[in-house]
């Protein structure tokens, strides 16, 4: 098992920064993947950026140049740096590991592990 916990989220005004911090622990030697994700009210949730274990990153179109995904190995930790935030980035931010192998949940294999979000609010 793999347990996330995000923090680092709050209200800030429009161009201003935040950093997400997500500390990961458990069995990850089937983890391949490390990521953030949000979800908007009323939206689907939506990929932010993630990091692969090479360091090979990838980002949303919406936030390219402004948000920077880090992770630190020593301290099993994921960051994301936002910065330049604009109202329409207002979502809860949701820490992603992605495991090579899957576990049974529900009768089905699930390959993610999330954690319980952290609140966003870029105010205009």
């Amino acid at each position: 098992q793999v347990r996330l916990v995000e923090s680092g989220g709050g209200l800030v005004q429009t161009g201003g920064s935040l950093r997400l911090s997500c500390s990961v622990s458990g069995s990850m030697f089937s983890i391949n993947l490390l990521g953030w994700y949000r979800q908007a009210p009323g939206k689907q949730r939506e990929l932010v950026a993630t990091r692969t274990e090479g360091g090979s990153t990838k980002y949303a179109d919406s936030v390219k140049g402004r948000f920077t995904i880090s992770r630190d190995n020593a301290k099993n930790t994921v960051a994301l740096q936002m910065n330049s935030l604009k109202p329409e980035d207002t979502a809860v931010y949701y820490c992603n590991a992605h495991s090579a192998v899957p576990r049974i949940v529900e009768g089905r294999y699930e390959y993610n592990y999330w954690g319980q979000g952290t609140q966003v609010t870029v105010s205009s």
